[in-house]
Parts: structure tokens; sequence; C-alpha cells
């Protein structure tokens, strides 16, 4: 079956990489430059992004400090990894939205096919990403 490749954007902030981590691994940090959330650092923890649609249940699969979150994002099998490289006072900063089903397929919250949510998404990053770099670099 064909599927959708992920998203990813990578980017290099100037900012040290504890003042990124920071702000990927709390509800506050995450709410600073995404959404209403109540995330915590613990794999396996259970928590909701207060999105557009509603709330969507979510799951802390991996946390390597300060290199690494992901976590399951709603019900349709995506995975949001975020990746942090220390270049001393910038970090690299890589974001992954994965688990793409097939390109017709359809995505309940939005009713919409993969393909359509898919290509909204990745230009919604974009923006979230430069949102993100604004309050790191502030």
């Amino acid at each position: 079956m064909e599927t959708l490749q992920d998203i990813k954007q990578t980017v290099t902030f100037n900012a040290p990489i504890q003042k990124v981590w920071d702000k990927i691994s709390t509800a506050e940090g995450i709410e600073s430059w995404f959404m209403p959330n109540d995330f915590q650092p613990i794999e396996g923890h259970q928590f909701h992004i207060q999105s557009p649609f509603g709330p969507s249940p979510c799951k802390v699969l991996q946390v390597e400090e300060p290199t690494k979150i992901s976590f399951a994002w709603d019900t349709d099998g995506w995975v949001v990894t975020f990746l942090l490289k220390d270049l001393g006072d910038k970090t690299e900063f890589t974001l992954i939205h994965g688990g793409w089903g097939a390109p017709d397929a359809i995505t309940p919250k939005a009713n919409e096919k993969s393909s359509v949510v898919r290509e909204r998404m990745e230009h919604g990053w974009g923006g979230i990403v430069e949102t993100f770099r604004k309050v790191v670099e502030g």
C-alpha cells in the first residue's frame, strides 16, 4: 500500500540546546509555540493537545534528554518527533510528522483525504516552526 511521505523540517536556531529542550519538554514550553496541552516528559505518559478540532489524545513514546522527544498524536497513527543537535550556541531542530496513511484515506476529524490534510499540515508546521524560532531566539 502506498503511504504518504513523512513531513520533515530541519532548521537551525540561534539558541543553546538546553533552552530549546525546555520549550519541547514541558507543557508550558510547548504551549508557548504550539497548542495548549498537559504534556510531561515521561515515556508512556498519556496527555491531550487542545487542537482546533478538539482535544487530541497523545502518548509519549520516547524521551532522550536533551536530544529527542517522540509522541503518538491522535488516533490515526501519527507520530511526531522532535530531534535536537547541539551546535554550541546554536541548535539544529528537526521536526518529523510521520505515520501518514494512503493518500486517499479519509482522516476522520478533518473528514478529508490524507493527502489534503498532509499538505495543509506541512504548511502549518512551517509556520509553527517559525513561531518556535521566535520563542527560543527571543
